[in-house]
């Protein structure tokens, strides 16, 4: 095998942390370097970020990643990415943004879902006559007021003249892709989550009945390539702005979804991985569309051919971690971080934050004395959808304090992870051995607490925080011919530390998950009445 060296963007949704990776018996990171961009949010349930954040950042990372090591820009044969999915960039003839982009966290198209989908003769909050096609059409369903298709639907309905200018329909790096090689295209993975992509065998393409169904303009749609297709080359503008050669090849590359399984090591059949980073999810391999529009779970199309990822989503995992920092942790019980958004030094936070709960938090009892905290800040998607939901601590008492508090909220993210795995469980099997990664699982005290609550063994791999990145690095492996395919990653992702759950913290964690699962019904209407 040929040493070959690559950049992966990782464009998360609070930052972008770029990695130079050296593709040869392993794949060892070279340089890296993170930068942030905000997160607008709006009284009416909006959340949009700014594109040129977004190509900023890309560009000022860039260069940091060389001035750090002693590899050339002429050195580097591939460019790819791991992003944030279900982003919406509506962009003109020229790539210029029509609006600012929307998050996967926006939800303030209500009243297009509702007219949309969300009315007439309804199963699972859906018209039967638009979610039959669509379960069979795409495998999947816009039941979310989260899905981009209601956003897009949005400006047409109150920015006619933005909508106007529209030429097309972009995710996150499919954005930054255009940007660098002028190309409008959307991978196979990306063009799935649009929810307007016919998975069908003989069908793999756009459906135009389903744009028909959801008032879309199918002429707003890019061209699909696969996730390890070379797109194009960096224009000269592209290249000048990044510090890169002209034409340096860019790949595709994946949405998060996509590959932050893959480079986790999690690539065979029926292998389970659980995220925790700004948001959070359980996902599984599997060879077929599996869908519980009940429960809001789909099966997502990976980036490696004929596979899907079985996919349950939390909207704040590790966001109410950052949360905890700012507001429960910072100064007040002794921590003295410096006051730095968690996106603009992700290591320097989580492993400070993360020290101080390994030898805080593990000292206090499984169970957090009866304590027990929802990780809904910005609403809820699976297994139920509910824009109106919010965080709360549950049965706090005067023998409480703010270290019982902080864990609780780690214990309440592991208990909507085991509440995704049982939802999956009636559907497919997960795995007995779950892949844990992202920024919680730099902490053995998340990662023992994990075990616990699921009753799973949990393992993890080096620098679990850059896993995007890795499975980035590994589609250009294969793109340039240095793996067969995705699945031969595995070889070179290995577990690096395992955690087997402790009995006995099981029965008091069996009992506060049963009653965290009651906590949502019993308080929806409240929940619509202070949000709604």
């Amino acid at each position: 095998m040929s040493r070959k060296y690559v950049i992966s963007y990782d464009i998360g949704t609070t930052g972008v942390k770029t990695c130079l990776f050296e593709i040869d018996k392993e794949i060892t990171l070279i340089s890296a370097a993170m930068e942030g961009y905000n997160l607008y949010t709006l009284p009416d349930g909006g959340a949009e970020q700014e594109p040129e954040e977004w190509w900023s950042a890309i560009c000022s990372t860039t260069k940091k990643v060389f001035s750090e090591c002693s590899i050339s820009p002429k050195q580097i044969e591939g460019i790819s990415f791991c992003s944030q999915m279900q982003g919406l960039v509506l962009v003109d003839k020229d790539g210029k943004p029509v609006h600012r982009a929307f998050s996967y966290m926006d939800q303030r198209a209500r009243k297009q879902l509702k007219e949309g989908i969300a009315n007439g003769l309804k199963v699972a909050g859906a018209n039967v006559t638009k979610l039959i096609p669509s379960l069979l059409i795409t495998g999947a369903a816009a039941l979310s007021v989260k899905d981009p298709v209601w956003k897009y639907n949005w400006v047409r309905d109150n920015e006619p003249e933005n909508f106007k200018r529209v030429y097309k329909w972009l995710d996150v790096k499919e954005y930054i892709i255009c940007r660098m090689t002028g190309r409008f295209i959307m991978t196979r993975d990306s063009a799935f989550a649009t929810l307007l992509y016919d998975i069908r065998k003989g069908h793999e393409d756009w459906s135009k009945t389903m744009c028909k169904l959801l008032n879309v303009n199918p002429d707003h749609l890019a061209e699909i390539v696969e996730c390890t297709d070379k797109v194009g080359g960096l224009t000269p503008e592209a290249a000048a702005e990044l510090g890169l050669e002209v034409g340096t090849a860019v790949f595709g590359g994946g949405g998060d979804a996509s590959l932050i399984g893959v480079g986790a090591g999690s690539v065979e059949l029926g292998e389970t991985h659980i995220y925790n980073g700004t948001s959070g999810w359980v996902s599984t391999v599997v060879d077929k569309s599996v869908v519980d529009a009940s429960s809001m779970i789909a099966a997502v199309l990976g980036a490696d051919k004929g596979r899907y990822n079985y996919f349950a989503e939390l909207e704040t995992a590790g966001k109410c971690l950052e949360w905890v920092k700012d507001h429960l942790a910072l100064d007040e019980i002794g921590i003295f971080l410096k006051k730095t958004h968690v996106a603009e030094s992700p290591e320097t936070v989580y492993t400070n934050l993360y020290d101080y709960l390994s030898k805080v938090i593990d000292e206090i009892p499984a169970g957090s004395g009866g304590v027990i905290f929802t990780p809904w800040l910005h609403g809820n998607r699976c297994p139920f959808e509910d824009p109106n939901a919010r965080g709360m601590f549950f049965n706090v008492s005067l023998d409480v304090g703010k270290t019982e508090l902080i864990r609780s909220v780690i214990e309440g993210v592991c208990f909507h992870m085991r509440w995704f795995l049982e939802t999956e469980d009636k559907k497919i099997k997960t795995s007995n051995v779950i892949r844990f990664v992202g920024g919680g699982a730099l902490s053995d005290v998340t990662c023992q607490i994990l075990a616990d609550i699921t009753d799973r063994t949990v393992e993890t791999v080096d620098s679990p925080q850059n896993v995007g990145a890795v499975g980035a690095a590994v589609i250009m492996a294969v793109g340039l011919g240095v793996l067969e395919d995705v699945s031969h990653a595995k070889r070179l992702i290995p577990a690096k530390k395992t955690f087997v759950p402790n009995p006995k913290n099981k029965a008091v964690y069996d009992r506060n998950y049963e009653i965290y699962k009651t906590l949502y019904k019993n308080n929806k209407d409240a929940f619509k009445a202070l949000n709604g």
